[in-house]
């Protein structure tokens, strides 16, 4: 699987739940679970970052924005002090951590940035104080402390309003062109990634099966996951007309597993599916797809 994500690009990546799109995440930041067995590269800028997480750059160069911020948080420490452990873990000023005012003031920068109206309040407060969307800013505050290259968010509106949710999102978009950090956003919400992400991956069974600029791959989608994925969503159906839903689920050991991991649940699924281990073939213009019948599928759309 090929990822990659630019300064100030925000990249989607997509898929059902067991797709492997939060393991991706943690992957990036060297957070794999023990007894996994790693394989392939991440890079940054270049450089190798070792998949156990050993000297990686997480926390320097990379942080992480989880899903359940009062889960994330610990519930018997201050935000402040929480905070000030990753600031005196990963700042330093001629090889030194900054000392405690200078610590304060740094972490108080943050929470401003990211909206908090009373940002000494919220550096006093424990978790539970906090409403769920100022929880949120809190911890997008913590992740950019250390003022990170990339930004790695998942699914960081899960557990928010609708309303608080898209401030969240338009949040996260404006401290990325104020910062010019990279995005990389785990999510299942296809209508999230259409209103903020520049390109798009598709993950199924672990592997990337579609990318490719968002409005691309949503307009035109050339995988037959991925058409399903969209086939389920309410919105391109009538009120009462029944929703499309890909059948089965995703194959849970890969291991020994031959030819295309979708062809079980795939409409289009040919003999040689069973054979071919698809991998992606470009489309249209910076649009790939993993699927032999891809080309059928544009055929069919012209």
């Amino acid at each position: 699987m090929t990822l990659t994500v630019a300064a100030r690009e925000v990249v989607g990546v997509v898929g059902e739940t067991g797709c492997g799109k939060s393991l991706t995440g943690l992957a990036v930041l060297g957070l794999l679970p023990k007894g996994a067995v790693p394989s392939g590269r991440v890079l940054l800028k270049g450089v190798e970052q070792p998949l156990d997480g050993s000297g990686s750059a997480r926390g320097d160069a990379v942080s992480i924005v989880f899903q359940n911020p009062g889960t994330a948080f610990n519930p018997v420490f201050t935000l402040g002090r929480q905070m000030r452990d990753v600031v005196d873990r990963h700042r330093r000023v001629d090889g030194r951590p900054l000392g405690r005012a200078a610590s304060k003031a740094h972490i108080l920068h943050y929470l401003e940035q990211v909206g908090l109206p009373d940002p000494e309040r919220a550096y006093r407060s424990y978790p539970h104080e906090l409403s769920g969307g100022m929880l949120q800013r809190a911890m997008i505050a913590m992740a950019l402390v250390c003022e990170p290259e990339l930004l790695v968010l998942d699914e960081p509106t899960t557990a928010l309003d609708v309303t608080i949710a898209k401030q969240i999102l338009e949040l996260i978009l404006s401290l990325r062109d104020r910062f010019g950090f990279g995005v990389l956003l785990i999510t299942h919400n296809l209508g999230v990634v259409r209103e903020v992400c520049d390109r798009i991956a598709v993950l199924y069974a672990g592997r990337v099966v579609e990318t490719g600029p968002t409005d691309a791959v949503l307009q035109a989608p050339a995988h037959p996951y991925t058409r399903g994925l969209l086939g389920a969503l309410p919105a391109r159906h009538r009120p009462g007309d029944p929703l499309e839903a890909i059948r089965g689920a995703v194959p849970g050991n890969l291991l020994g597993l031959e030819g295309c991991s979708f062809r079980e649940r795939c409409p289009m699924a040919v003999e040689m599916c069973a054979s071919v281990d698809p991998v992606l073939d470009p489309v249209a213009p910076l649009h790939e797809a993993a699927c032999i019948r891809a080309a059928d599928i544009e055929r069919g759309r012209s």
